[in-house]
């Protein structure tokens, strides 16, 4: 069959830009012991996959994604051919493998098979019932731990995880404060998540915004950035603060030369604040109980899911262009088939 793959063309110098990814057509190999070849229904498009983009930067995680070799993403497929007998034709797998129509998933591969037994639209499983809405999930249930009446900051609140995010804190009692990248992002925030407050980040006045609106500093602070915004909220953390640290996109686009991090990171030596960083991958026997409550939450109408989709896999480069460039509300998913 025919295989329509979006690969690496060259290597990213900062955001990525669509031009960064080229469309070819190749053709599927058959399977060898082992195998199964899946037809990706959906593509996650997920800021942390910038990372493997680079040359130098393999780590036991992912290993450096090559040029000209399709570009690694998480998928939700169906699968149509199985040489594996731990993998039935006709299940559907939520998997690490690549922007493609169709994929093979080898012995050792990290996969999960996915019951949609609460019969919601299947792409919720790479959002809301995903890695994403499970980040939101973990990092405030296990590091954040708001209570009410707590103060609660999340960086790119408008993107997958953060619109998660937010609205977990409310659940849980605290007050919320998201920051995104236009006026319009925060309006929708209070608008359409139950945010309490928008901030564009990218006002001159930041500090004075945040502590106009956190007069007695932060309790909790879910950073999807890092860098220099992660310095400025330091300027606000309270006694005791915990800080889930769930991404750095800051760091994912920085050129070599540039970047740049917090240079106060003595505040949490003197306010005796924890920070913590997560990988949602690591809590695998935990995805039944952080998808059960979420999915409670979406039914009761407590959590509301947003997505920005694409379609077509041909549209893999650009819908990820489009959310380093912050055109993106929710969660950034591709349905392969183009219509």
């Amino acid at each position: 069959m025919k295989n329509t793959q979006v690969v690496l063309a060259q290597r990213p110098e900062g955001a990525p830009k669509a031009n960064d990814f080229a469309v070819v057509e190749t053709e599927t190999v058959p399977l060898e012991d082992g195998q199964a070849l899946v037809k990706n229904l959906y593509i996650s498009l997920d800021a942390g996959f910038r990372n493997w983009m680079d040359e130098d930067s393999g780590d036991e995680v992912l290993p450096a994604m090559p040029l000209g070799k399709a570009v690694m993403g998480l998928i939700l497929g169906e699968v149509i051919e199985s040489r594996n007998s731990g993998i039935e034709v006709g299940c559907l797998l939520m998997a690490r493998l690549a922007w493609e129509e169709f994929s093979v998933v080898n012995e050792g591969d990290w996969w999960v098979e996915v019951d949609n037994e609460h019969q919601l639209p299947l792409s919720y499983h790479l959002g809301v019932l995903g890695d994403t809405g499970m980040s939101g999930y973990f990092g405030l249930v296990d590091i954040g731990q708001p209570k009410p009446g707590d103060t609660v900051v999340v960086s790119a609140a408008g993107g997958a995880v953060g619109s998660v995010a937010g609205q977990i804190a409310k659940i849980m009692g605290a007050r919320v404060i998201g920051l995104a990248g236009s006026d319009e992002k925060c309006q929708r925030l209070v608008n359409e998540l139950g945010y309490d407050v928008g901030i564009n980040y990218k006002a001159d006045n930041l500090s004075a915004l945040i502590g106009q609106h956190c007069p007695n500093g932060i309790d909790v602070y879910f950073d999807n950035v890092g860098g220099l915004l992660l310095e400025t909220i330091l300027e606000h953390i309270a006694h005791g603060a915990r800080i889930p640290f769930c991404g750095a996109v800051a760091d994912y686009t920085a050129q070599k030369s540039g970047g740049g991090g917090p240079s106060n990171l003595f505040q949490l030596v003197a306010q005796c604040v924890t920070l913590q960083g997560f990988m949602t991958h690591f809590q695998l026997e935990r995805y039944p109980e952080a998808r059960s409550q979420l999915a409670q939450w979406l039914a009761s109408g407590e959590l509301k899911a947003h997505e920005h989709m694409y379609c077509g896999v041909d549209q893999c480069g650009i819908a990820f262009s489009d959310m380093f460039a912050g055109k993106n509300f929710g969660k950034a998913v591709v349905k392969v088939a183009a219509s």
